[in-house]
């Protein structure tokens, strides 16, 4: 597998708004796209850190993954999402290492990206996401 770098990390939150004021007003950082990705019940905000991003993640259903992860565990990281050179060749990969797939194949995410997720079961508990920039 050909990980470039660290896409970003993914953070879910009950209020995005709050979370976005938060970021700017004490940190210091400013969000630069607010998205919604309706696929998957999700509203996301990013910052840029460095190279790396934070992704905001806010359900717009209670049934949304999002929704459900925070109300089995609370707002906190949700996941944390690596940049790759061939997404589909990077999962068989991982596959055929037994780690138990999430997606078997590359799908739309925010700002773009194709993206895939690696269960945490395989993966020492921490959600994994697979990017890759459309070509």
């Amino acid at each position: 597998m050909n990980i470039s770098h660290i896409e970003h990390i993914g953070i879910a939150v009950k209020n995005i708004d709050e979370a976005i004021k938060y970021y700017e007003n004490v940190l210091g950082l400013k969000c630069y796209a607010v998205e919604e990705v309706a696929d998957q019940k999700v509203k996301t905000a990013f910052f840029m850190v460095g190279q790396t991003k934070i992704e905001l993640l806010e359900s717009t259903s209670p049934d949304g993954p999002i929704g459900k992860f925070i109300e089995k565990k609370g707002e906190g990281i949700h996941h944390l999402a690596f940049a790759v050179n061939g997404l589909q060749n990077s999962l068989e990969e991982v596959k055929s290492k037994n780690v138990i797939l999430i997606d078997e194949k590359g799908r739309k995410g925010a700002e773009g990206l194709n993206i895939a997720f690696l269960h945490p079961k395989s993966t020492f508990g921490v959600l994994t996401e697979l990017c890759e920039k459309p070509e």
